[in-house]
């Protein structure tokens, strides 16, 4: 997983370690893969509704008005999926994320970070066999909804969970192989509709009942890994979470470390149990302003930048401009392979290079490429949608779609979810989480279920529009996000005691302050 550390199991001294503090442990793997299911079953149930829709098997069995658009010689390419059914089934996984997320940040702490992830692990499964068994559109929409429930839950306790169990030089590419994980799903979900998209009668159930899989390795992972230490100890078992950070931090490590390192979670927990109840009212408090902007802004900056649109729809995109729903999804796949390639530099730089470092060359990545494609599409498949795209143009929408693809994928797309399960105070971090997932699934439910009439109504203006706010956000983490790179999560205080602006907010209680960073 990068740096020099090594993996033993739970039974073993580990070669190489650091006193156990920097060893990455057989039940650290484990837990990371049980997570990364989670990340690769959001990913393809996302990335998978792209190709389902533009392809002839499941439009035929339940949108015949939109096969019959696609066939027509006068259609306006902008408009051709704007359905409010279609849109219906694709933004209803994404209306139950939202739901979900309002109560998956205090069954987090209250259930732990272990059975919340097994919990979405028996949703997805039974989400994934309704919508194989569907025979119409409410068996279909009513498997996305438990789909969307369990990414609710997924989406929340997977990265808490790394994040607290994975060693501080490594937090960063523990926390952002959840984004290798779900890139790892688009690719699949497009490969397995690029296979459906031959079959005549039946390739739709292939792609929506494929990730039955992952979701059984979900079940199974989270039935056999710990819960984390510091869910246990905010839950009052103490003893359990001795035993769970020996497991995690390995037989190499000193029982004087793990003791240390027990202390600190301790006293967070004890700090936690003074506000047991109103966490959400706590973060409208002076003191955790910059939690709460950080909170609110991340999550919302995450979705304008245009990368769940492109996810969901990058293969009615190129049907747009001219190529065959096969090639279509073809394309697609391409940018899948550059995405995980993207997100896997990442994981590498992180702990490295910094957080803002990558949101800075992302950011210029993406506002070049949205402009670049508004500019496109204006000149060359005109305001109206009735002009054929010259194959040279469209292949170059295919090479901006993958740098925008790239810049996304070494920024925003790890970096909101390690920024935001690593910066918030233990005693706030669920509540904050549960805000920043219901306002994501918000914003996911909103453009799923409008940017196909957007598409359709601001023409070559929607790509001009995400530009505006890639800008703005870019600007937003120069100024305001610090540099949590190295920080322990229990010492996470003091960079905004230290912050040129947050500083005002943030002050270090004095026996934070006698103890020192660790």
């Amino acid at each position: 997983m990068g740096g020099g550390g090594s993996i033993a199991n739970d039974g073993e001294a580990a070669a190489g370690g650091n006193g156990g503090g920097d060893e990455v442990t057989f039940t650290v793997v484990m837990s990371c893969l049980t997570a990364g299911a989670g990340g690769l079953l959001l990913g393809y149930d996302i990335g998978v509704t792209g190709g389902l829709t533009q392809m002839e098997s499941f439009l035929q069995a339940f949108f015949p008005e939109v096969l019959r658009k696609m066939s027509s010689a006068k259609q306006d390419a902008y408009c051709i999926f704007d359905s409010q059914v279609l849109n219906a089934f694709v933004s209803s996984f994404y209306l139950s994320t939202m739901v979900a997320s309002l109560v998956a940040g205090h069954l987090t702490k209250t259930l732990g970070r272990r059975n919340s992830l097994l919990i979405a692990g028996v949703l997805f499964f039974a989400g994934t066999l309704l919508n194989l068994a569907a025979v119409n559109i409410s068996m279909l929409i009513i498997g996305r909804i438990l789909l969307g429930v369990a990414v609710g839950f997924s989406s929340l306790a997977a990265p808490v969970y790394l994040a607290e169990i994975s060693p501080a030089r490594w937090r960063g590419a523990f926390t952002s192989s959840i984004g290798l994980f779900a890139n790892f799903g688009f690719l699949m979900a497009d490969m397995i509709n690029y296979r459906a998209t031959t079959m005549a009668r039946w390739g739709w159930r292939l792609s929506l009942g494929a990730d039955v899989v992952p979701a059984l390795i979900v079940i199974v992972g989270a039935a056999s890994i710990p819960d984390t230490p510091n869910s246990l100890a905010l839950r009052g078992r103490l003893d359990e979470a001795r035993d769970s950070l020996r497991r995690i931090r390995g037989a190499g490590a000193a029982a004087a470390d793990v003791d240390a390192e027990l202390k600190d979670i301790v006293r967070a927990a004890e700090e936690d149990r003074r506000y047991e109840s109103g966490a959400l009212r706590r973060l409208l408090r002076r003191e955790y302003r910059p939690h709460l902007v950080m909170a609110v802004l991340i999550t919302v900056f995450y979705e304008m930048t245009g990368g769940v649109v492109v996810g969901i729809f990058t293969p009615l995109l190129f049907y747009t401009v001219g190529f065959t729903s096969q090639k279509a999804i073809l394309g697609s796949i391409i940018t899948d392979v550059v995405s995980i390639s993207s997100v896997a530099v990442a994981a590498v730089v992180v702990d490295r290079r910094g957080r803002r470092t990558l949101f800075m060359v992302g950011g210029v990545v993406l506002i070049l490429c949205q402009v670049a494609m508004a500019w496109i599409f204006g000149a060359e498949l005109g305001t109206d949608g009735g002009r054929a795209m010259p194959r040279g143009y469209a292949v170059a929408v295919v090479a901006l779609v993958c740098m925008y693809a790239a810049g996304l994928c070494v920024s925003w797309v790890p970096l909101s979810s390690v920024v935001t399960s690593e910066i918030f105070p233990l005693e706030v971090r669920s509540a904050a989480l549960g805000l920043g997932g219901a306002i994501s699934s918000a914003l996911t439910f909103m453009q799923s279920q409008s940017f196909l009439e957007m598409l359709c109504s601001f023409k070559y203006g929607a790509f001009a529009y995400y530009a505006g706010w890639l800008v703005m956000m870019t600007a937003f983490v120069a100024a305001f996000l610090p540099e949590t790179k190295g920080v322990p999560i229990e010492s996470m205080g003091a960079v905004w005691a230290q912050h040129w602006y947050w500083k005002r907010f943030v002050k270090l209680a004095p026996a934070k302050q006698a103890d020192g960073p660790e």
